[in-house]
């Protein structure tokens, strides 16, 4: 059974290194993407925070106080 000819090493070298460079573009587009969508969780869970700061009428500054307090007060917990 005949056989295709051999690749030189210097042809595969180029052609593992042009695989490497387009992995690298995409992983560096799968991270913006994530990058956005982390940004996009953190808006929805600070808005969420926000209006329930606002039902129970407690300033941002005031919600902390609280927190503070109750860590201190708490040792159990552990941020």
């Amino acid at each position: 059974m005949a056989r295709g000819v051999k690749k030189p090493v210097e042809e595969k070298i180029r052609e593992k290194q042009e695989i490497i460079k387009a992995l690298k573009i995409r992983l560096q587009k799968e991270n913006e993407e994530l990058e956005i969508l982390l940004k996009e969780e953190r808006e929805k869970n600070m808005e969420a925070l926000s209006r329930y700061l606002s039902e129970v009428h407690l300033s941002p500054e005031e919600a902390a106080a609280i927190l503070k307090k109750e860590m201190e007060t708490d040792k159990s917990c552990v941020a």
